[in-house]
């Protein structure tokens, strides 16, 4: 007999590895079906009587916003124009017709009216020709601390026109209750120009009186 190999041999006893192999899975497997505990699944109901009531927290209340702060609104001369209900009461003419006013007084040199504010009469008062630059100077001067806080007054002042309608003296008359105020309206005055006033057909000088007006409204 000729000489076989070790991997003849190998292959000659494949067949019996082979079935032995299978017959002992077989046996492992029947084995294991046989004689292994039954598996089950555990109860993990939960009973309605067994659950607890959770107390919620308390509901948070959202603040609401803050309320905006309103931009300080322009600042407002008092009248753009001088009418009766602001100039002494003196210089008012409703009582006495035009056609019979005396002629205008002629002062002498002893007499300087722009003193002090005085009876000066007129039948035509100077009006204010720059309201656009007034209202820009009022915005300017107004104190800021005063108009960011809403803070206003009103200022009168003494105003002596000449013939020109140049105002030659201001002087204040009734404080608005705050120094920067009325420090602010006096630096309005100085830049405040105006048609010469009337008496009859003649130029005059005229101490009237002007409210110079800071509001925040």
């Amino acid at each position: 007999m000729a000489n076989t190999t070790a991997n003849d041999r190998f292959k000659n006893t494949f067949g019996a590895w082979f079935w032995g192999s299978v017959i002992a899975a077989v046996v492992l497997h029947f084995a294991a079906f046989a004689f292994w505990p039954t598996m089950g699944y555990a109860d993990f109901t939960i009973d309605a009587e067994s659950l607890e009531a959770i107390e919620l927290p308390p509901e948070i209340e959202i603040p609401p916003p803050p309320q905006q702060i309103a931009r300080p609104a322009t600042p407002v001369v008092g009248a753009a124009d001088i009418s009766e209900d602001i100039t002494i009461a003196e210089t008012t003419f409703e009582s006495v017709p035009i056609n019979n006013l005396p002629p205008p007084p002629t002062a002498t040199a002893s007499e300087d009216v722009s003193k002090a504010p005085v009876f000066t009469p007129f039948t035509q008062a100077p009006r204010l020709t720059n309201s656009g630059d007034v209202q820009r100077a009022l915005e300017r001067t107004y104190p800021p601390l005063l108009r960011d806080a809403g803070i206003g007054g009103e200022v009168i002042m003494w105003f002596f026109i000449d013939e020109n309608g140049k105002v030659l003296k201001t002087q204040l008359n009734r404080s608005s209750g705050y120094a920067a105020l009325d420090e602010a309206a006096g630096k309005v005055s100085e830049m405040m120009r105006y048609s010469p006033a009337y008496n009859r057909d003649k130029k005059v000088q005229v101490w009237v009186q002007i409210p110079i007006k800071f509001s925040t409204k």
